[in-house]
């Protein structure tokens, strides 16, 4: 009997990482195992919007061309909306600036999909860092006191960034570590998401309020209020180049974004 998967990811003006993803995608796809790949474009340049078109035709891709860059979740929401994800035994979402390495045939060998509504991987980067799991316990109040102070202007951004890595050692909050580890995560890192059968036996899209950043909260949020959990496997695993999208913005654009998405997390985490 054949099995059916989704795989979704958003591109903006990367067009070669989309090229190495779906290479690799590919190549872990084994016999009896059929694989949609469906790639959301944020309004790229046109020279990328080109090069996406050559992979388009050459590898039988469903790509969407948007006329404005509507964000992750949502472009990833947009993604969703063109296929019947019900009909899948899970559904991937996430960047484009990732690595797949037998990445299929581990999801199909977990006891836990068939669990949980969202399974996060274990997110590796190109240096050896696990980026799961990503949160294990709520951050403190002064953490989050920290976070406000660092929206309040862009130069006291750059002064606590600073300091954070001059005390990296000792100030990192350190759920990574437990990455050997499969274990329930208050929030799975952003990157790439399983989503299993029972997350679209209650939900039909990302809960997707921000533009950018923010959206491991928003989605944990969204499960909480069904009772759903995320749960971290490490025996899927992923390759993640890291912020290869985000790193094309300008650092104070990108602080701009993100203290938008911070007034919005605000509105559901209280300090006081």
């Amino acid at each position: 009997m054949s099995k059916k998967s989704a795989f979704i990811f958003t591109n903006y003006n990367n067009s070669d990482l989309t090229k190495n993803l779906v290479i690799s995608l590919l190549k872990s796809i084994t016999e009896n195992n059929l694989v949609d790949i469906v790639i959301v474009d944020n309004n790229s340049t046109s020279n990328e919007v080109i090069k996406l078109k050559k992979l388009k035709k050459k590898y039988s891709l469903k790509v969407y061309f948007l006329q404005e860059n509507i964000g992750y979740f949502r472009g990833l929401n947009y993604g969703l909306n063109s296929i019947n994800c019900k009909e899948y035994d899970f559904v991937v979402i996430g960047n484009n600036d990732l690595i797949f390495e037998n990445f299929i045939d581990s999801v199909y060998k977990s006891k836990f999909v068939n669990k949980y509504a969202v399974i996060s991987p274990d997110i590796i980067t190109l240096d050896g860092f696990h980026q799961n799991p990503h949160v294990l316990k709520p951050p403190s109040k002064f953490r989050e006191l920290i976070y406000d102070i660092y929206f309040k202007s862009f130069f006291l951004s750059r002064i606590i960034l600073f300091i954070s890595k001059l005390t990296k050692s000792w100030t990192r909050r350190g759920d990574e570590d437990n990455y050997e580890i499969p274990q329930i995560l208050i929030q799975g890192y952003g990157a790439c998401y399983i989503l299993t059968p029972l997350f679209f036996k209650n939900f039909h899209k990302l809960w997707s309020p921000t533009f950018l950043m923010y959206e491991e909260f928003f989605l944990s949020l969204q499960l909480e209020r069904k009772n759903l959990k995320i749960f971290y496997d490490p025996s899927i695993k992923v390759i993640h180049m890291d912020h290869a999208t985000v790193s094309k913005l300008p650092s104070k654009k990108m602080w701009e974004i993100t203290k938008v998405s911070h007034k919005e997390y605000r509105k559901y985490v209280k300090i006081w």
